[in-house]
C-alpha cells in the first residue's frame, strides 16, 4: 500500500432528481460510495472522502459499513473553493502517489486501479470510444498525454478524436501539493478544476501517461437510467462469480442478489428469487419467486413463493409455497404451505399444517414460541406466544393454543359442530 486515495463525493447530483444524495443511491443493496471505498481499501490504508452535499447523512450512512479508523471524512469548503480542484485542496496525502476517484463510479475494481502504478507525474484514465461525444478529448502523442480538450472548446478536427477522459487521475503527491494553490476559478462556472493540473504538468514538461480503461468499469452514474444500467452490470458480476463456483441458477437474468450475500456448495437458485442483505445459502434450493433476507439456509429448500425474513436460521428444513418465517430457528421442520412462523424455535421432526401461525405480537411487544421435536400441528392452528410446546405433542386442526403443553398430549379446543336441519331451504325460501 504505497498510495493515498481521495474519493470525491461532494456533489449534489441534481440529474438524479432526488432528495437523496447521489452517492447514497444503491447498487445491489449498497450505496454507490460503498463500492469506491471497498475497492480503495484493497490497495490503500490512507483514504480521504470529500463531502459537502448532505455531508452528515452521507458520513453516517457509510460508517455503518466500515471502521471509522480506516477512512478520513472531510467537508469541502464549497463556498470559497468549489469544483473538483477545490475538493482536493487542504488534504495532506500520506504517500508519494495520490489517486483521485469519483464516488459515482460504483463499477470500479481494485485490479483496474492497480494499473495506475506507472512512473509519471500524472497517470490519467482514458477511454477508447467509437464516439466520444460528450467527453473531454485526450490528445496522445508518442505514448504521452499532450493536452485535454473539452468538447465545448474542441475544433472540428479535435471532435473526431475518440480518446476520452475517464475522470480518474494518479498524481505525484509533491506535484499535487505544489500546484493546487496555483489553480484559479477564472472560468464560466467560477470553479477550481482538477483538470487544470494537466495543463500545468504539460507546461512544466512533466511526464503524463495515459491508461486505457474499460468503459464498463469506469462508468459514471449521473441519472436513474445510469443507475439501473450500472446495477445490471453489477448483478451480472455477482451471479457469474457464484455460477463459476458451482451454484446452479435458472434464468439468472431474473434473479436479484445483493452485495454481501453468500452462497456455498451446489445450491440451486430458481428464477425470480431475491437474496437480500447478508443472506447465506448453503447446499440449499431456493425455488421460484422466493425471498431470503439476512437469514441462513443450510441443507434446506423453500418455495415457490416463500419468504424468509431477517434473523432466521433454517437447517434441514422444508418451507413450501406462501410460508413466511421471521426470526425463526427451524431445525428439521416441514411447513408445506400458507403458514407464518415468527419469533419461534421449532425442533426436528415437527410438521406444521397449512394456515398455522405463531401469534407473536400483542400490540406492544413481540413474544417467542418454542416447539419441541416430533410435534404434529394440524391445519389452521394459532399459537399465542409466549408459549412452549414440548416434544411429541399433537395439535388438532383449528386449535388455539394459549398455554404450555407437555409431552405426549393432544390439544384440542374446537367448538362442537352444530347442525341446523333444513336451514338451507328456509334461508332461500325453497320449502
Amino acid at each position: 500500500m504505497n498510495k493515498s486515495i481521495i474519493i470525491l463525493a461532494a456533489g449534489a447530483g441534481t440529474r438524479m432528481k432526488s432528495t437523496l444524495p447521489k452517492v447514497l443511491h444503491k447498487i445491489s443493496g449498497k450505496p454507490m460510495l460503498y463500492y469506491s471505498i471497498k475497492e480503495a481499501l484493497k490497495i490503500s490504508d490512507d483514504i480521504t472522502v470529500v463531502l459537502y452535499h448532505q455531508a452528515k447523512l452521507v458520513e453516517e450512512s457509510i460508517k455503518k459499513y466500515f471502521s471509522k479508523d480506516n477512512i478520513n471524512f472531510v467537508i469541502q469548503d464549497h463556498e470559497n473553493y468549489p469544483g473538483t480542484g477545490g475538493a482536493v485542496m487542504g488534504i495532506k496525502p500520506k504517500y508519494e502517489k495520490t489517486l483521485v476517484l469519483n464516488a459515482d463510479m460504483p463499477l470500479i475494481q481494485a485490479n483496474e486501479l492497480e494499473k495506475f502504478d506507472l512512473e509519471a507525474t500524472i497517470v490519467m484514465s482514458v477511454l477508447k470510444l467509437e464516439d466520444a461525444s460528450g467527453y473531454g478529448r485526450v490528445v496522445i502523442e508518442n505514448g504521452n498525454v499532450k493536452r485535454i480538450v473539452e468538447q465545448k472548446d474542441a475544433k472540428e478536427n479535435e471532435l473526431k478524436i475518440t480518446t476520452a477522459n475517464a475522470g480518474i487521475y494518479q498524481f505525484d503527491t509533491k506535484f499535487l501539493l505544489e500546484n493546487l494553490p496555483k489553480l484559479t476559478n477564472h472560468n464560466a462556472q467560477k470553479e477550481y478544476y482538477i483538470t487544470d493540473l494537466i495543463e500545468f504538468a504539460i507546461s512544466q514538461k512533466r511526464d503524463l501517461k495515459p491508461i486505457f480503461v474499460s468503459e464498463e468499469n469506469f462508468k459514471g452514474v449521473n441519472s436513474k437510467v445510469d443507475l439501473a444500467l450500472a446495477e445490471v452490470i453489477h448483478q451480472n458480476r455477482i451471479k457469474n462469480e457464484f455460477m463459476s463456483n458451482g451454484v446452479i441458477m435458472r434464468l439468472p437474468e431474473t434473479i436479484y442478489i445483493e452485495e454481501g450475500v453468500k452462497i456455498e456448495g451446489e445450491s440451486i437458485i430458481e428464477n425470480g428469487v431475491s437474496l437480500l442483505s447478508n443472506a447465506v445459502i448453503i447446499n440449499s434450493h431456493v425455488k421460484t419467486n422466493s425471498i431470503v433476507e439476512d437469514s441462513t439456509l443450510e441443507d434446506s429448500d423453500i418455495g415457490p413463493m416463500a419468504r424468509v425474513r431477517p434473523g432466521s436460521y433454517l437447517k434441514n428444513t422444508h418451507l413450501g409455497n406462501f410460508v413466511e418465517a421471521k426470526k425463526a430457528k427451524l431445525n428439521g421442520v416441514k411447513a408445506g404451505h400458507l403458514s407464518y412462523l415468527g419469533d419461534c424455535e421449532i425442533d426436528e421432526g415437527t410438521n406444521v399444517g397449512a394456515g398455522c401461525i405463531t401469534c407473536n405480537y400483542d400490540g406492544v411487544n413481540k413474544h417467542k414460541t418454542i416447539i419441541g421435536k416430533n410435534v404434529f400441528i394440524g391445519s389452521d392452528c394459532q399459537l399465542v406466544a409466549p408459549v412452549t410446546i414440548e416434544d411429541e405433542v399433537m395439535l388438532a386442526a383449528g386449535t388455539c393454543v394459549t398455554k404450555d403443553i407437555s409431552s405426549g398430549n393432544l390439544a384440542i379446543n374446537r367448538a362442537p359442530m352444530k347442525l341446523v336441519k333444513n336451514f338451507y331451504y328456509k334461508f332461500f325460501g325453497k320449502e
